[in-house]
């Protein structure tokens, strides 16, 4: 494994955990030698995670629409800064960068883009490791939702265990470091009855 992905708010939050976990992610990256993508912005829980891999000495590789470019978003001190013509071509570059992903906390971009990352798992586009860093409880509702829409067969059986919720920056990179994302088999198809 050479590089995570991860997602997070262009906004701070609310709470000092968040922050502080973003960074602490940072490091756990870096100590472990492993590349951060990301959505290359030099603000909110994003600015804070890049700079702590930056103050590791460690390698960021941004990915940012041009619209967000020419908002002047974009951080100054990467180690590379790619440009992509819209959003669509800037999730499928930063998933052709990485080798695993992570969300953290943030909100509907953060969820949008995780989301895709396991829908392509499922659909056997791509088999990569899937981790959220829990901070503070953030992910238990998601967790409890995607547990009954599995529930209500609308989720592949065993995906969401699959899934990787972890509290502990250092152990949840170190999760996805060991456990490949597993073989689910082909998606069942339901014979339809008109």
């Amino acid at each position: 494994m050479k590089a995570i992905c991860v997602y997070c708010g262009s906004s701070p939050g609310t709470k000092p955990a968040y922050k502080a976990k973003a960074e602490a992610l940072g490091k756990a990256l870096a100590g472990r030698g492993l590349s951060l993508v990301y959505g290359g912005s030099k603000i909110g829980l994003m600015g804070q995670l890049a700079d702590s891999v930056l103050a590791q000495g460690g390698r960021v590789i941004g990915v940012l629409p041009e619209a967000l470019r020419a908002k002047e978003v974009a951080h100054p001190g990467l180690s590379e800064l790619h440009i992509a013509k819209d959003m669509h071509e800037r999730k499928a570059e930063m998933a052709a960068l990485s080798d695993a992903f992570i969300a953290l906390p943030g909100g509907f971009g953060t969820l949008d883009e995780t989301m895709e990352m396991i829908t392509w798992n499922q659909l056997g586009f791509q088999s990569k490791p899937i981790g959220f860093l829990n901070v503070e409880g953030y992910y238990d509702r998601l967790f409890r939702f995607l547990a009954g829409i599995e529930a209500e067969g609308f989720v592949k059986p065993g995906l969401v265990e699959a899934l990787i919720l972890e509290e502990d920056p250092e152990r949840l990179v170190e999760r996805l470091m060991k456990e490949p994302w597993p073989d689910l088999g082909a998606w069942p198809r339901r014979k339809t009855v008109f």
